[in-house]
Formats: structure tokens, sequence, C-alpha cells
């Protein structure tokens, strides 16, 4: 088991759990019972971004469970950046759905999350029904123009410095929200607490490279499979978006293309729009369920 500080518990006072998978141990919060909705966050966070959500939704005919993507959170965390496939990332999340038997899941996905989670959904044989999209991207590229951040994560020597030794972006994740206090005091410390040892800091180097600079990036193949998947859901959809969000705000545009009869909720929070508007998300994932 892994103790964890009272500056986390006493916000996260939810049970760890652990599974095995190709990818290493994945560490997952399980908490209720009822239809199943599976909470992904991306980029460099951990379930703990969802502890207000799953609140909110704490006593309702939901089964909650927020597992931690390997390489973040508590999950395992290896220590090679070539370990870290947008693949491999959605087997190990695929074993975790099959494990735990989800069927008739809403889907919760922002960042990585929305990547990762289309392409297991892709391979999970009608396992979501349901689905809620936030602040990522979806969808495959139609032109590849990537973030200042992005870009600078693909620089030798300088973007390994920041990330392996400065364990960059975690420092500067508030610049990123609608309110920068919102990720601040222990808030931003519980975000870097799992990242404190500078040979645990793999993941969020890998994860920015993931993000394709062109059309014969390595990702480019599993995000087609997410796309198509995503293009072809039929079950209900709704949009809550993070407007001033710098890095994935402009995105909405083309998922409320793909999703045209999507309720969409636009909101004044900023990339990690859980830690400003979990009300507007746990209102979401309520209608999502409830739909048919």
């Amino acid at each position: 088991m892994i103790e964890l500080p009272t500056f986390i518990t006493r916000r996260f006072p939810y049970r760890s759990r652990f599974a095995p998978t190709v990818f290493g141990r994945m560490h997952y919060v399980d908490e209720g019972e009822g239809r199943p909705v599976l909470l992904l966050h991306g980029n460099p966070t951990w379930s703990f971004l969802y502890r207000e959500v799953m609140a909110g939704l704490a006593g309702g005919p939901y089964r909650v469970v927020a597992p931690d993507l390997i390489g973040l959170g508590l999950s395992d965390k290896p220590r090679e950046l070539s370990a870290h496939t947008l693949r491999r990332h959605g087997e190990s999340l695929l074993e975790l759905v099959q494990g735990l038997e989800l069927k008739d899941v809403v889907l919760v996905v922002q960042d990585w999350g929305g990547p990762i989670g289309a392409w297991m959904a892709a391979r999970a044989g009608g396992r979501v029904t349901g689905l809620v999209v936030m602040n990522t991207a979806l969808l495959k590229p139609e032109r590849f123009r990537t973030t200042a951040f992005h870009r600078f994560s693909h620089m030798p020597v300088v973007s390994d410095v920041a990330f392996r030794l400065f364990n960059f972006p975690l420092p500067v994740l508030g610049r990123t929200q609608g309110d920068p206090s919102s990720i601040s005091g222990d808030v931003a410390r519980a975000y870097a607490w799992p990242l404190r040892k500078v040979v645990d800091r793999a993941a969020p180097l890998a994860l920015a490279r993931m993000v394709p600079n062109g059309p014969e990036h390595p990702t480019v193949a599993e995000l087609t499979e997410g796309d198509a998947w995503a293009r072809s859901f039929q079950g209900p959809v709704e949009l809550v978006w993070g407007v001033k969000d710098p890095i994935l705000g402009r995105a909405l545009r083309r998922h409320r293309e793909v999703f045209p009869r999507a309720r969409v909720t636009e909101t004044p929070a900023g990339h990690f729009l859980q830690e400003e508007v979990p009300e507007e998300i746990v209102a979401a994932i309520r209608r999502v369920a409830a739909a048919r």
C-alpha cells in the first residue's frame, strides 16, 4: 500500500485499489454501486483531479471508477520514454475495464483520457454506451499544429531537464486555468507528490511527445481508430468545455461538428475544468446516465 500524506487524504478520502495490467500495476478508485462511470484524466494529473466529481456522484446509482494512467498518480511508473504509447495506455485501460467487468459504461474523458479512452472503447465490444467529453483532442488532427508546450517537449536536452529535474509542467498548471488559484497551495502539491522522485518523471514528457507533430507520428494510427469510434458512436453525448483553456479551448469546434446532437456546456474554466466547475460535470454525467 502507498501511504498518502494528510494534505492529500483530507481531500481525497478514497480507498486505493490496484490491478495488474500488461503495462504495469494500475491504481484506481472504485466507489458505489450501479451504472459504471469511468473517469479518465490526462497529463500530468491523476484521479485526484476527479475528487469533487466523485463526491458529487456519491450516493447516486453509480459505480464510479477513476484509474490513474500508468506512469502517473499512484500507478507504476515505467522509466523509459519509449515505453509510453497510446496503444499501451489503451491496452492497460481495456484490461482494467474487462477485469472489473464494466458494462453499460458512461465514459468521461479529458486531456489524454480522450484519445486513450476512445481507443479503448473501440476495442471494448460496445461496453461504452454514454460519453461526456471535456477539453481533449479525441479526434485525429486535421492539421498538425502543435502548441508551444508540445513543441518545447521535443527540444533535446532542455525539455529533459525541465520535465525531469524541475517536474515541468507541474509548477505552472495554474496558468492553464480560468482561475489560476484553482490549482495552488495543497492542491498543487497533491498533483506534484506522486512525481516527487526524479526517476519517476518519464510519463509527463513521454505523453507530451505522444502528441503528433506530423502524419508519420506513431500515435496517428491509434488516433485514427479512436476517431472512427467517436464518429460512429450512437449513444448520448455531452460536451463540457473550459473555454479559457489555452491548450485545447479551441478544440470545442471540431467536437461540436462530430457530435452535432450533443448538449454543450461552455464554462469560464481552463484546461483542468474538474477543479473549477465540477458541478457542471456531475450534471452532465447524470443526464447522460439517465438518457437511453
